[in-house]
């Protein structure tokens, strides 16, 4: 070995050395592996074995999930009747409920009983109470022993359906997962139905099916959508016609119904119409209701905001502004709503 060959070992264990000195000050290497074994009394920690005590002290116990409180069957159809309209909804969900009671009551006395769907299609325009009843369809199960929580998960294809091939059954899943014990509502469930080759929509409806086979006895699904695509989205698939046998149709709403809506909108708001400003509120919803687009309740709480802020803009205008000046909307502030007079 000559000279220089001595040079470069000597300058490689200086490095060395130093390395080693600085990495114990950091008491770990860059790979989180322990640089020298330290005597200790806590068991080497392996891939199946838990933490030491230091690192799980501060871990917070894994809180235990509240499930709410099962709501009497009699006080859930007082909710449902006073829903406004939706008279043919109101029959069928009470039709369930005994289908329902008397199932239970068959497996009490030991009989025989056939197999339940509760999985349903709601069919509608937008703003027709597709949700709304879904949500107190899920709380009914619940206080029924249907459902273990009762709890409503609401999604549509965006929250189900991934870019790449095998992340969309995965996402699906994380979404079954969480309506475990409640109900799945899938909005505008056609748009899952894609046609173009790269379209993981399938995966998603093959993924939910299975979750229906699965866990029949804690999941319901109610998928919901325009009639004539629901229609030819439930037919196009031998699996989704034999788990989905119920559907319930949801009718517009009538002007007069439209009214009560805004009215009672008005009640949990705490305002009151003044003399003649019912007359013009169902003038311009008449007016508006023309237009396919409208959305029904949907449109109804648009008009009532937009009411709102004409009122709003009346009253910052005035110098004293009293409790009855804040619950009152007058005939202008819906003329000034429907544009019909100038600021």
């Amino acid at each position: 070995m000559d000279r220089k060959d001595e040079i470069i070992l000597q300058q490689m264990d200086l490095i060395r050395s130093m390395t080693e000195r600085n990495l114990r000050s950091m008491d770990t290497d860059f790979w989180g592996t322990p640089l020298m074994e330290k005597k200790t009394n806590q068991p080497p920690i392996s891939e199946k074995s838990e933490k030491p005590a230091s690192q799980t002290q501060a871990a917070k116990p894994e809180e235990k999930e509240e499930i709410p409180p099962k709501e009497k069957i009699e006080d859930l159809l007082a909710e449902l009747d006073s829903y406004v309209g939706m008279d043919a909804i109101k029959t069928e969900v009470r039709s369930l409920i005994n289908m329902v009671q008397v199932y239970k009551l068959r497996r009490e006395h030991d009989l025989p009983t056939t197999d339940m769907s509760l999985h349903m299609v709601f069919s509608g325009n937008p703003g027709t109470g597709k949700t709304t009843v879904a949500r107190i369809m899920s709380r009914i199960y619940h206080s029924l022993d249907i459902l273990s929580k009762g709890q409503l998960v609401e999604v549509d294809r965006s929250g189900l359906v991934a870019g790449y091939v095998g992340q969309t059954a995965l996402k699906t899943q994380k979404v079954i997962e969480k309506a475990m014990g409640g109900v799945l509502f899938i909005d505008e469930a056609y748009a899952l139905n894609g046609k173009s080759e790269n379209d993981f929509g399938q995966e998603a409806i093959d993924t939910i099916l299975k979750a229906m086979e699965d866990h029949r006895d804690d999941l319901v699904v109610i998928v919901a959508g325009y009639t004539e695509l629901m229609d030819r989205f439930i037919h196009s698939n031998p699996g989704l016609e034999s788990r989905f046998n119920r559907f319930l149709m949801f009718e517009d709403y009538t002007p007069e119904q439209m009214v009560a809506i805004f009215k009672m909108q008005c009640k949990k708001g705490c305002y009151v119409l003044a003399q003649g400003t019912e007359e013009l509120v169902r003038d311009f919803i008449a007016e508006e209701s023309a237009d396919d687009s409208f959305g029904n309740a949907r449109g109804v709480r648009n008009l009532f905001e937009h009411i709102l802020v004409a009122q709003n803009n009346r009253l910052a205008k005035m110098e004293n502004v009293t409790r009855d000046d804040l619950m009152q909307i007058l005939p202008d502030d819906v003329l000034h709503a429907r544009g019909k007079i100038d600021e």
